[in-house]
């Protein structure tokens, strides 16, 4: 099985968390690049995101395509335990993949394309 994130993704993703905590609500919130992508090798899912809670770490936010692109909220322990009903494989993070441009950026070609195209 693998990891959905490394440890050096995993504290990037915390860091953008406890930053945007601090003034979530403002003028001032950030627009992180995604630091990672997790995807279905078997069908619609894909995730590119941004931060993790730092209160609840399970929490991850960032652009979803479960069909339509989406900002919002994901658990990480569901996306570990997803398993394709026939295949039994999981989610995977896009070991090539890296961020060439903001979240918002990400999420208005998601839109305008109606699905995540990175």
């Amino acid at each position: 099985m693998m990891l959905l994130l490394t440890s050096v993704q995993q504290a990037q993703l915390l860091k953008n968390g406890e930053m945007q905590s601090a003034v979530r609500g403002t003028a001032n919130e950030f627009d992180f690049e995604p630091v990672v992508k997790l995807f279905n090798p078997y069908g619609l899912g894909t995730w590119l995101l941004s931060e993790l809670d730092p209160d609840h770490p399970d929490i991850a936010f960032g652009l979803a395509d479960l069909g339509f692109p989406e900002l919002g909220s994901v658990s990480m322990s569901e996306l570990r335990e997803w398993r394709h009903p026939v295949f039994r494989q999981g989610i995977e993070r896009d070991l090539f993949w890296s961020a060439r441009k903001t979240l918002s950026a990400y999420a208005d070609e998601a839109r305008k394309a109606g699905h995540i195209a990175a």
